[in-house]
């Protein structure tokens, strides 16, 4: 077990062991880069509350001490209820979650805006456990003219406050020794600020009834009592926990309110009086050179149109890498899984030639090359564009450009039900949903990711383009009937604007009625802007793809697997299918490929072909058949698999692509029972818009499963998705009959 294990470590009534702290703060503060300074770890730094959505641990090595367990705790304005990372830090500063509480708080405040970081301090003074305050970012400070006094801070607080600047190291040793010696001589102190006697004595009134999990000292009782009569409201936040006084701290806010008082006033006034009346003591508010240049910045890149004009340009860059930049990095990887594939099919067919198994060896040379390195391969292939844009999100977030961005998208996407803070999500789906919905985690409240990541998959991503291809490059014509407009492009654009119309209208919908919003304010901070710190950009990146890889991957390879195994059972010799097809004996001559002849015959006798046949009346209504529908269980994998799949229904091999003129051909002379053609411009336009919105990706369900938290909101998704993307294929294609169309 390694050192960090203890603050993880499964319920105890004691800690044994190293000591443990928790390291607590605003978001923007330097918090997660302190936890990299001192332990080396990996924690990623953004400028969002919400960027470190999980409790991290690493190990901090005292000289008079030894290890000690550090968690960094996500970045949270106060401790309250209304997001996912508040109800972790309050869970892991408390003890709530059935572990230990820590030894020790070491509240990171933020030096240039010390005024709002106070306020988390008074909240955790509160609870009268030990803590150190680390006065993070004082270059910044300093060079603004703002530099806090540390001896009057640390007087009027009662508790050691050491100035740090962590990207650079100064006063970290300051820090540990602090830290050293409150874990060595532990002490506590009342909050500065004290409570009216009506506020202690709604807190009296609701302490009997706390649970048991919420005992122990008076003050720690008392403070728990306030942040539920804060947080009572709230009910998304609170629906977990069936256990508290729900209905006794609603009585003693109906009756506050009937008296014409405001608890949720008083008890955040009661804080921010004494922090207004003590700030001037502890900051010379001189002239901020600093802050005057970061002003004119922001008079450029906040403006309507000239900071719509730099968004687009940034914008276009990334954009300009995901597509461009990363394809040689994609086509390497996918050449050496190709490459791979090749040596173990060699291997396969060696192994087969010297001590055949009587079939065995096909089957689990198959198995190896189109399964698992099938399924591995396609796993893999994601790691250049997510690496990519997790790179310049990790850069925009850490220079305090992002937050610029999203405060200029934040009216808009609200008309849709978002915040502005969804734009960067939506926007990387047309790329790569994987990524969009991993990025959601910038996102504050978990509401509001939920709704992004419900309805980023019907963002067109670069997967749904081999489709549109094929579909518009063999059914549509060059021009619009009678004009010079040519109509192929026309029919590229409007699938993108057609999902965009759908993705920020499934918003609303969502928005309305699945996940109705809460009232609580959204704060954008715009914090200062600075160059990228290149260890935390680094370790952003890499965090990011390795979790992909590790959590992702598993599923996806698993499911591709099964999805082999339906295309390939039952097994058939070319010969079995010969003699039950008189048409396939007629083509054969004798420099005929057998296997190459009978695949489409294998494919429809296979499991995958049973389950085209058996769904055919659900999808017949769309204008698909059952061939059509082999590649759409084909498609589930990856959308792009669709091309690839119809290459081998229709018998012209699997090694094509949305240009191959043979597939485009095959599917031009395909005709129906009654003689007309099977494939036609509706047809064409009905599949489109069916794939523009089906949910038809391991990748984006392995992560949207892992971002929401579980089965239950993944599988809503999904649902939803399907049911909407029938429904709308429906109405395209009987629309367009009824209109004469077809």
């Amino acid at each position: 077990m390694s050192d960090a294990a203890d603050c993880h470590a499964p319920p105890t009534a004691k800690r044994e062991g190293a000591p443990c702290i928790a390291l607590i703060g605003n978001p923007n503060a330097g918090k997660s880069t302190l936890f990299n300074a001192i332990t080396g770890g990996s924690a990623q730094v953004g400028n969002y509350v919400g960027t470190t959505v999980d409790r991290q641990s690493g190990v901090m090595r005292l000289s008079d001490i030894g290890p000690v367990n550090v968690l960094d705790i996500p970045g949270i304005w106060s401790f309250a209820a209304r997001s996912p990372e508040e109800r972790i830090a309050i869970e892991a500063a408390l003890g709530l979650d059935g572990r230990p509480a820590p030894d020790l708080l070491v509240l990171v405040t933020d030096a240039p805006r010390l005024q709002r970081s106070l306020y988390l301090v008074l909240q955790a003074l509160e609870l009268e456990v030990p803590v150190v305050v680390a006065l993070n970012l004082v270059d910044e400070a300093r060079d603004q003219g703002r530099l806090p006094d540390i001896n009057n801070l640390s007087e009027a607080l009662g508790v050691p406050v050491v100035a740090t600047v962590a990207r650079t190291g100064e006063g970290l040793d300051a820090l540990k020794a602090a830290i050293s010696q409150q874990l060595q001589h532990p002490r506590t102190v009342p909050p500065p600020h004290r409570w009216s006697e009506a506020l202690l004595a709604d807190a009296a009134e609701l302490i009997p009834l706390l649970p048991s999990r919420f005992s122990g000292p008076a003050a720690r009782q008392r403070a728990l009592a306030l942040w539920l009569l804060l947080s009572i409201d709230d009910a998304a936040a609170l629906s977990d926990q069936p256990d508290l006084p729900r209905d006794a701290a609603l009585r003693i806010r109906e009756r506050a309110t009937t008296a014409g008082r405001d608890l949720v006033a008083e008890i955040v006034g009661q804080r921010y009086a004494w922090i207004d009346a003590r700030f001037s003591s502890f900051v010379n508010t001189a002239d901020r050179e600093g802050a005057a240049l970061s002003d004119r910045i922001d008079r450029v890149l906040l403006h309507p149109v000239s900071g719509s004009i730099v968004f687009l340009l940034v914008m276009a860059l990334v954009f300009q890498a995901l597509f461009s930049w990363s394809a040689p990095a994609v086509d390497a990887v996918g050449a050496g899984t190709s490459t791979l594939q090749g040596w173990v099919q060699q291997g396969a067919d060696w192994v087969e030639l010297r001590a055949p198994l009587g079939g065995a060896t096909p089957i689990f040379g198959d198995l190896l090359v189109n399964g698992i390195l099938g399924g591995v391969g396609s796993v893999v292939e994601f790691v250049p564009q997510i690496a990519l844009l997790f790179l310049f999100i990790a850069i925009l977030e850490d220079s305090g450009y992002l937050a610029r961005a999203a405060h200029l998208m934040d009216r808009l996407l609200r008309i849709a039900g978002l915040p502005g803070k969804a734009f960067v999500p939506l926007l990387s789906g047309f790329a790569c949903a994987v990524p969009a919905i991993a990025a959601t985690r910038t996102m504050p409240r978990f509401r509001d990711r939920l709704v992004t990541m419900a309805v980023i998959p019907l963002t067109s991503c670069s997967a749904r383009l081999p489709v549109y291809a094929l579909m518009i490059g063999a059914l549509f014509p060059e021009f619009l009937p009678n004009t010079a407009v040519p109509a192929r492009p026309l029919a590229l654009f409007g699938m993108y604007a057609f999902s965009t119309v759908v993705t920020l209208v499934a918003a609303l919908i969502l928005g309305k009625t699945v996940m109705p919003d809460v009232a609580t304010p959204d704060v954008i901070e715009l914090p200062p802007y600075r160059l990228p710190h290149l260890r935390t950009v680094v370790w952003a990146v890499w965090a990011r793809v390795a979790d992909f890889l590790r959590e992702a991957g598993r599923v996806i390879l698993v499911a591709t697997v099964v999805l082999w195994a339906l295309l390939s059972f039952p097994r058939y010799s070319p010969e079995e299918l010969l003699a039950q097809s008189p048409e396939l004996q007629a083509q054969v001559t004798a420099e005929t490929d057998l296997e190459a002849l009978t695949r489409p015959l294998a494919i429809e006798k296979s499991y995958a072909g049973w389950i085209g046949h058996t769904i055919e009346p659900v999808i017949e209504p769309l204008g698909f058949d059952w061939q059509i529908g082999i590649g759409l269980v084909g498609a589930f994998a990856a959308r792009e698999v669709f091309v690839a799949t119809m290459g081998v229904v229709y018998g012209v091999g699997d090694d094509v692509d949305e240009n191959s003129l043979t597939l485009r051909e095959k599917m031009l002379q395909e005709k129906r029972v009654d003689g007309t053609p099977r494939y036609t411009v509706l047809t064409a336009l009905s599949l489109m818009v069916f794939f523009a919105v089906a949910f038809q990706c391991l990748s984006t369900l392995a992560v949207l499963k892992r971002e929401s938290g579980g089965w239950k909101w993944a599988g809503f998704v999904v649902g939803y998705i399907t049911v909407l993307a029938w429904v709308l294929s429906f109405v395209v294609f009987q629309g367009g009959r009824w209109l004469g169309w077809g």
